[in-house]
Order: C-alpha cells, then sequence, then structure tokens
C-alpha cells in the first residue's frame, strides 16, 4: 500500500463508541507514557511540525484522537498513561476509554506501544505490553529518544526493555528518534505489514 503521508489531518477526537467514525479504515493506535513523545512519534512519521500537538504539559491528551492518513488508514492517539497530577478518577476513566477502545474496535489493526529507549519500562508499560498481549493485539514496541543515547550503548538499553517487559520476539522492537528520524521506515514497514 503506498501512503501520502502529505495528506494527513486529524479528524476528530472520541470520549467513546459513539463518537469513533463509522467506516472500514484500518486503524493503527499509539500508546504510551505521557512525556515519551507520542505527539513527535505522529509528526515525525507524517512529516509534519505540528499536526498532533506537543506540549509542555504532559497528559494533555484526554480523548482518543483520530488522524486520518490519505483517506487509507488513521493513527489513533489514546492519553498517555502514568501522569500522577491527574486525579485517581480521571485515570480511571482514561483506563475506561483507551480499554473501551483496544477491545472493542473492529478496526485496530495492531499497537505500536511506545517506551522510552533511556530508561527501564515503568510498571504501567509492562501493564501495557501484557494488556496487548492478553488480547492477542498486534503490537510494535518503539523505543524513543534514541538520540539521547550513544549508539554504542542501545543494544544495552534494548536488552534492558525487552527484559523488562518479557518481550515476545515475535513482535516488531524499533528503535526511533523523532530528532533524526531513525526507525522511522522500519515503523512504517512494520505498521504498513499490519494493515
Amino acid at each position: 500500500m503506498e501512503i501520502n503521508t502529505h495528506n494527513a489531518e486529524i479528524l476528530l477526537s472520541a470520549a467513546n463508541k459513539s463518537h469513533y467514525p463509522e467506516d472500514e479504515l484500518p486503524e493503527i493506535a499509539l500508546a504510551g507514557r505521557s512525556n515519551v513523545g507520542k505527539s513527535s512519534f505522529i509528526n515525525t512519521m507524517l512529516n509534519r511540525k505540528n499536526l498532533a500537538r506537543t506540549s509542555g504539559k504532559p497528559g494533555k491528551t484526554q480523548l482518543l484522537n483520530f488522524f486520518n492518513i490519505d483517506d487509507k488508514m488513521r493513527f489513533v492517539d489514546v492519553p498517555g498513561y502514568g501522569y500522577a497530577r491527574v486525579s485517581k478518577k480521571e485515570r480511571e476513566k482514561w483506563g475506561r476509554m483507551i480499554e473501551e477502545y483496544l477491545t472493542t474496535r473492529e478496526n485496530l489493526r495492531a499497537v505500536v506501544s511506545l517506551v522510552d529507549l533511556r530508561h527501564d519500562p515503568t510498571a504501567d508499560d509492562v501493564q501495557m505490553y501484557e494488556f496487548l498481549k492478553y488480547y492477542k493485539i498486534p503490537v510494535i514496541i518503539v523505543a524513543t529518544k534514541a538520540d539521547k543515547i550513544p549508539r554504542g550503548k542501545w543494544n544495552k538499553h534494548e536488552s534492558a526493555i525487552k527484559k523488562k517487559l518479557n518481550f515476545d520476539p515475535s513482535d516488531d522492537f524499533i528503535l526511533f528518534s523523532s530528532v533524526t528520524k531513525a526507525g522511522m521506515d522500519q515503523a512504517w514497514d512494520a505498521i504498513l505489514e499490519k494493515l
């Protein structure tokens, strides 16, 4: 499938099922901690500066944001998890919203689960990965901020992340940098393969 990434726009934001787009377009969801670089990942993948808003305030995305890409597929940005300044009630609400989308959405083809290459995955990261494996949802692990670590140490960090996640070698694992665009082609290959 050829995708023209320049033909991309934010389509709508949804709080629940009744707001999801009603068509057959395949969707790739993006999940990760609030400050893991999800917006930067979307902007890099789509060659745009500010399609997905990056903000100094993590935890800003509070709805499911659907991005239409070339009328052929969609990215669905789910609220970042693990952000402490949100009340427990808010966090539970997001949790339910994310869970409802991930477990009931027929259009969903895979989840890009973003982790920070610099740090061990958090309990939330591990939980998300286990959740996706449990529901047999195809998952692509993208380790962001690779430019912040010397190349010679990438393997060490990758191994630590895989160990902590109890990583399944049949899943994709991609080292990514929105600064150098490292991993962008691999990420597109992995995504298109799932469509």
